[in-house]
């Protein structure tokens, strides 16, 4: 058995039976009743003029923009490049936020999860977050909370146009105690304290990325590891908060043996591993329902292994081809993609998380606004609002009655 997790949220989710705002909540009041389901959205905040980036990766000042529109087709019918709908749009721009919480609230999304990185021994790509977010006028509609998604970046990786074959590293993902403690304590004065940020049990939830990573900061220790967020812990305590609730996303991986499952499940959980979901769904394959099918079996590979909540995802797709030039159709989600299978697979989420009475009803979209990856809600000029759609029908329940609920 997994064990019992209580929802204690800040401000209010949507219930996908009545899909109405829940007032918001106050320390003091009752936590939501656990019917309350909380859709959560990937954001991939690269497309604005960053300053390390600018000098690094995208010298245009468009950010990520600038890679994104020279995306080509790489066969026939290959929708390459991306049209936004809104058009290309700065994510650290207030007024562009305020219309993303909007149109995310009124289809069911009601909680951003930011990518967060730290390299260089500084931040980067924070503007989207503190410049965008954090100073849209309605920002109080929607919940957000932070992954540390550090992980090593070549240098052709993020912009092939620049670096051509250059595949040396340009950052390394890892950082020493001392830059820890400096994120720690950024983390907690900048965003724990903020009356929208997202909490399971009263804790402010932070997730990470690559555990390995981590744990290569910390000398490979799982003491040492544990310590280190041990200590985030305890000073998030001296901040007058109950702790932190520590969430692990992988990027999502493939169909493995249960044996390699649960030794993976023990590692994270003696790290100190709160809860798990995924960055993408898993099983990545060019037919998109032989994808979810796959993120389905590997859905139920951790449920038999972790003792800790499992959060199930579903993503929009998958294509890439924008960052590498010698990828091609077997490179791509291209089957069978439409937001109908989405929504269908969304629907199985929404099984899981009614079948696992004892812990938050949370589902994790992939993504808000990955467009250089193919995997975005935002309205664009092949489907218009038609993701975003199937996110409400899903949350309004229009698939209850054809799908059973697993017993």
């Amino acid at each position: 058995m997994k064990q019992t997790i209580l929802q204690h949220l800040t401000l209010s989710g949507i219930a996908l039976t009545s899909c109405m705002l829940l007032s918001c909540n106050t320390p003091t009041q009752q936590a939501p009743k656990k019917d309350n389901y909380y859709v959560a959205a990937y954001i991939w905040p690269s497309c604005h003029d960053d300053p390390m980036a600018h000098e690094k990766l995208w010298p245009e000042g468009i950010g990520e923009w600038e890679v994104i529109q020279k995306g080509n087709p790489r066969y026939g019918g290959h929708y390459q490049p991306k049209e936004p709908l809104w058009g290309f749009e700065m994510d650290n721009d207030p007024k562009v936020v305020e219309k993303w919480i909007d149109a995310a609230t009124d289809h069911g999304v009601n909680v951003f999860i930011y990518d967060w990185y730290w390299y260089d021994e500084g931040p980067y790509l924070e503007s989207s977050l503190n410049d965008g977010f954090l100073k849209a006028k309605n920002n109080s509609k929607m919940q957000f909370y932070l992954m540390w998604a550090n992980h090593d970046v070549k240098k052709n990786y993020w912009n092939y146009h620049l670096y051509g074959d250059d595949t040396s590293i340009l950052w390394n993902a890892a950082v020493d105690r001392k830059n820890f403690e400096i994120i720690v304590e950024r983390v907690i004065r900048q965003y724990f304290h903020q009356p929208n940020y997202f909490k399971i049990d009263g804790e402010p939830v932070f997730a990470v990325f690559d555990y390995r990573k981590l744990m290569q900061s910390f000398g490979n220790s799982v003491e040492e590891t544990r310590g280190a967020l041990d200590y985030f812990r305890e000073e998030a305590r001296k901040a007058g908060l109950p702790g932190v609730h520590f969430q692990w996303i992988p990027g999502g991986g493939s169909v493995r043996a249960i044996e390699d499952v649960k030794k993976e499940a023990e590692l994270i959980e003696s790290l100190g591993f709160n809860s798990v979901t995924m960055y993408n769904m898993g099983g990545v394959n060019e037919d998109y329902i032989v994808y979810g099918t796959n993120s389905i079996k590997i859905r139920e590979l951790w449920d038999e292994a972790l003792n800790i909540p499992f959060f199930p995802c579903t993503s929009v797709g998958w294509d890439d081809t924008p960052r590498f030039p010698q990828y091609d159709i077997t490179n791509t989600v291209h089957y069978n993609t439409s937001p109908q299978s989405f929504a269908t697979l969304l629907s199985k989420a929404k099984q899981y998380v009614d079948k696992h009475h004892d812990q938050p009803k949370l589902m994790t979209i992939n993504a808000w606004n990955e467009w250089v990856e193919g995997s975005y809600l935002l309205p664009d000029m092949k489907y218009g609002y038609g993701y975003l759609e199937a996110v409400k029908n899903v949350v309004n329940g229009k698939y209850d009655r054809y799908v059973e609920a697993e017993e």
